[in-house]
């Protein structure tokens, strides 16, 4: 069966997490972190994605980004790979690749789903055994200003002034998204599904020309035709 192609649309919100290869890490000390921030600026200042949100673990990368045309955030991840890894490997005396497989990414509705996205992306949360090394929360708490985060008009929209944003973004934190919320959210970036309205996913769909929703089970129902003689 033929893998399904991602679905990458400019001006969309995506949720991206890239794993590391075989349960290893990609960040094993400050260099690496320092370096792999860098690259992600650069890279997304040349490619033309807007970074909202990072989260840098030492077993995963988490993004939410949106890309400014519909080939930019695969340039991006690939721009970040090629410079990130080479240096790594050559630091470390290593070969080959870090990633295990492809990067995952899914489009979210910037109304409905992206401030959950965010969250999740900038979650802390040591039970699930993810050591952040840096993220965006700190920004997005008023702790310091990052020169990587491009804030969405979604986050904007939570004041009117920072103190209220950073404010309303820590309450938003500490209620958390619930367990259903986080699973439905992990699906759908490995899924590739779209987290968009009926609509939205139909016809961004047919722009892009890629199904952005799973085509529902069982058997088409059967006409009926009716009798004119009736």
């Amino acid at each position: 069966m033929a893998r399904l192609p991602r679905a990458e649309a400019a001006g969309w919100p995506h949720l991206v997490r890239q794993q590391a290869h075989d349960g290893g890490v990609w960040l094993r000390d400050d260099q690496d972190r320092v370096a792999a921030l860098a690259d992600l600026k650069e890279a997304a200042l040349a490619q033309r994605v807007r970074i909202h949100a990072y989260a840098l673990e030492r077993t995963q990368l988490w993004l939410l980004v949106t890309p400014d045309d519909d080939a930019a955030l695969g340039r991006f991840m690939q721009a970040f790979g090629r410079r990130y890894v080479g240096a790594f490997n050559r630091r470390h005396g290593r070969s080959g690749t870090l990633w295990a497989g492809r990067y995952r990414a899914v489009i979210v509705d910037p109304a409905r789903t992206l401030l959950d996205a965010m969250a999740l992306v900038e979650r802390h949360d040591p039970a699930a055994g993810n050591e952040v090394l840096a993220s965006s929360r700190a920004h997005h708490l008023g702790q310091g200003t990052d020169a990587i985060v491009a804030d969405h008009a979604a986050y904007w929209a939570l004041g009117n002034t920072p103190f209220d944003r950073h404010l309303a973004w820590r309450h938003r934190l500490e209620q958390g998204l619930g367990a259903a919320r986080v699973r439905e959210l992990e699906t759908a970036v490995r899924t590739g599904w779209a987290l968009l309205s009926a609509d939205d996913a139909l016809a961004l769909g047919q722009q892009i020309g890629r199904r952005l929703v799973p085509a529902k089970r069982g058997r088409p129902k059967r006409r009926i035709r009716s009798d004119p003689n009736l």
